[in-house]
């Protein structure tokens, strides 16, 4: 579009505003919508979340048992939970805002303080943890809060949600000054109360929360796969880091290298723009935002940093065999972000990705079946079926979804 065009196109459009008034059902807006990309504000507080997802794949290490892992996607999903809502809010502003920036800033210093106690969040630091995320969740309400204020949000829909908020903070608080087993049961509480105010309990008004621009929110999550990704490849150099280079060290770490860019090319590649306008045009973008990006966008996260963890410890002695859980943390990893994609692609798309879950099936199949295999074969034969799937999509674009499609994924 020319600049001419564009604009008589934006003044048509506020021509149309004025000449039609705002339904009262309507989600409420923030001027410039489709102009927002993420502000340089935003970019530094995302640096302090790459050392706190940095902490949790140092938390898993230290226990890589079905107990540590359960523990650390915890962890992942009460950092995510935070990572996410702030977006929202931000969304709702204007990101340059004074109001804006000294949330961001403040919650910059308490999640710096989150990420420090993480390793010891079911140990000595468990209530410095609570407590910190607590203010970092409580910080978020005040900017949504301030965002309803300017008529950027619907204060129904955050009253009803900032229920769920304090009570899982308080259990959160509560389970910290507790003994282990107590202590996990009140924080998995804490956790999906908090996750259930918007999926569940307050999902209707949750409609009319505000107006998304989808620019800015996709863009968001798309950094947010990126900082997970790079966190993959800094495990793998911590691996290898300070061993002498042999052919099966370089085969490992080329091969943990390709995996990342394959996980990177799938949700990229095609997926990412079409999942985009897909929100642009969609009869109910904040509902499928939430499902999409909020909540089945964990399982590509937290599938990420697994497989972070395994591919660590298959560069540290790539030559010989890798235990049961460390072969299942690399392979399973990838396998649960291909299954997260899966999900993501049917709740925007409308469509099953028959590739993306036999190709999970074939990665798990090499973690059931390598128990004899080295690190190294393990990693090359992970990537070589990755691949597989990559060159798939370089010559199958996504389908243009059609309106059934559309009333099906919601």
């Amino acid at each position: 579009m020319t600049p001419d065009a564009a604009a008589i196109h934006g003044h048509m459009t506020r021509a149309l505003d004025v000449a039609a008034p705002a339904s009262a059902l309507d989600p409420p807006a923030v001027e410039g919508d489709e102009d927002r990309v993420t502000s340089p504000v935003e970019l530094l507080w995302d640096l302090v979340f790459v050392f706190a997802i940095t902490q949790v794949t140092r938390l898993l290490s230290q226990d890589l048992s079905w107990t540590g892992l359960g523990r650390s996607i915890l962890v992942l999903a009460l950092v995510w939970w935070a990572w996410s809502a702030f977006v929202w809010a931000a969304n709702a502003h204007d990101t340059e805002s004074p109001t804006v920036r000294a949330a961001l800033l403040l919650t910059m210093l308490l999640i710096f303080i989150v990420g420090l106690s993480i390793p010891r969040a079911f140990g000595t630091e468990a209530t410095l943890f609570a407590a910190t995320y607590a203010g970092v969740r409580l910080v978020h309400l005040a900017l949504y809060a301030d965002a309803s204020r300017r008529g950027n949000a619907s204060m129904s829909a955050i009253a009803g949600f900032a229920v769920t908020v304090t009570v899982g903070m308080v259990l959160l608080i509560v389970g910290s000054l507790l003994a282990d087993t107590p202590r996990i049961a009140l924080w998995t509480a804490a956790a999906a109360i908090d996750y259930a105010g918007p999926a569940w309990l307050t999902r209707e008004r949750l409609r009319n929360l505000q107006q998304i621009a989808v620019a800015h929110f996709a863009e968001r999550y798309g950094l947010f796969i990126i900082i997970c990704l790079g966190e993959s490849i800094i495990a793998i150099g911590l691996g290898a880091g300070g061993l002498p280079i042999s052919a099966a060290l370089v085969a490992t770490v080329t091969s943990g290298l390709l995996i990342t860019i394959g996980m990177w090319w799938i949700y990229f590649h095609h997926f990412a723009g079409a999942a985009a306008q897909r929100l642009r045009e969609h009869d109910e973008p904040v509902l499928a935002a939430a499902d999409a990006y909020s909540y089945l966008h964990l399982l590509l996260v937290a599938g990420i940093i697994v497989f972070a963890v395994g591919m660590r410890i298959a560069s540290r002695d790539p030559e010989h065999t890798l235990d049961t859980a460390a072969r299942l943390a690399l392979c399973g990893g990838v396998a649960v972000y291909l299954i997260g994609h899966a999900a993501v692609r049917l709740r925007m798309l409308g469509t099953i990705s028959y590739e993306n879950l036999l190709v999970a099936f074939a990665i798990l199949a090499v973690w059931a079946l390598g128990g004899q295999l080295s690190a190294w074969s393990i990693s090359l034969a992970v990537a070589a079926i990755l691949a597989l799937l990559c060159a798939l999509e370089i010559h199958l674009e996504l389908p243009q979804p059609t309106v059934a499609d559309e009333r099906a994924a919601r």
